[in-house]
């Protein structure tokens, strides 16, 4: 299982077409992280002024149509994530078929990410 966060209006903006977040066109691939701990952190750090909530997929990268790639951050990691980390970077759109859950980023008084629940 690999992840990636999202805002939860960007993921239900276009429910019949794969994901792709605006970066993809840009950078040419889909930023991921390797476990629930390194999502929770970006969703911190990336993501704190996001409103709304924010939602972190669960990917099968087995299930997905475009290739992975196991690389370093970037541009670096985020605070506390180890610099020689590295993140599966998804190069195209991710088919909803792939994502096998969300978890909900539960977030504190001053929008802090505190932890990841399971979406129903």
């Amino acid at each position: 299982m690999i992840y990636h966060v999202v805002p939860l209006d960007d993921w239900l903006l276009a429910p019949d077409r794969p994901y792709a977040p605006p970066h993809l066109s840009e950078i040419g691939f889909v930023h991921c992280s390797p476990d629930e701990a390194t999502s929770l952190t970006v969703a911190d750090t990336a993501y704190r002024d996001t409103r709304g909530p924010l939602m972190v997929l669960m990917i099968d990268e087995h299930a997905l149509d475009a290739r992975i790639r196991w690389e370093p951050a970037d541009p670096t990691p985020p605070p506390g994530v180890p610099a020689d980390t590295l993140f599966p970077h998804v190069y195209g759109r991710i088919n909803r078929t792939a994502v096998a859950g969300m978890l909900e980023v539960r977030r504190d008084a001053q929008g802090r990410a505190v932890e990841l629940a399971v979406w129903s």
